[in-house]
């Protein structure tokens, strides 16, 4: 599927600044809200797998449906606020994670085009220094240093052809 030129998808300044005001309130809002755990923080406390989560939802249940089945040494109110956020969380990092999805596969897009715009723009180079336009040799040699061989290769390369 090619893709070149993407002028539909380009973001103009006031989106940027829509967006960009849109992510520092999120960031604003989320703040006092989000937890740094470190490594072990982690492990210790990632451990609630899709069966566990069955099991915090059979109790959330019982709790709803015959509450008087419920332990007393559970502090319900404190349970419910837990499992309330935790829902709210999830709902809203899979949306995020949508938002995430589809701008990494846009900058796929951009980068593409980019590269393919870069990779025309270097075989000019390349071309324009075999007729010994100036300039042109030392911009196909900075860019032939990205490619497998490097420096050397290009510039053995255009001076092999400039001798032709």
């Amino acid at each position: 599927m090619p893709f070149t030129n993407f002028d539909s998808r380009y973001f103009n300044a006031a989106e940027k600044t829509t967006v960009s005001n849109a992510v520092s309130a999120l960031e604003v809002a989320l703040n006092p809200k989000l937890a740094n755990l470190s490594a072990e923080e982690r492990q210790q406390y990632g451990s609630v797998n899709e069966q566990n989560k069955l099991i915090i939802n059979k109790v959330k249940d019982f709790r709803d449906s015959q509450p008087t089945l419920s332990s007393p040494d559970v502090d319900w109110n404190e349970f419910m606020n837990d499992y309330d956020t935790r829902s709210f969380l999830q709902a809203n990092i899979q949306r995020l994670q949508s938002l995430l999805d589809g701008l990494n596969n846009a900058k796929i897009l951009h980068d593409w085009d980019n590269y393919r715009a870069a990779l025309s723009d270097y075989d000019y180079a390349k071309y324009k220094a075999g007729t010994q336009a100036v300039g042109f040799e030392t911009k196909a040699g900075e860019i032939a240093q990205f490619f497998s061989g490097g420096t050397n290769t290009t510039n053995q390369t255009l001076k092999a052809e400039s001798n032709l």
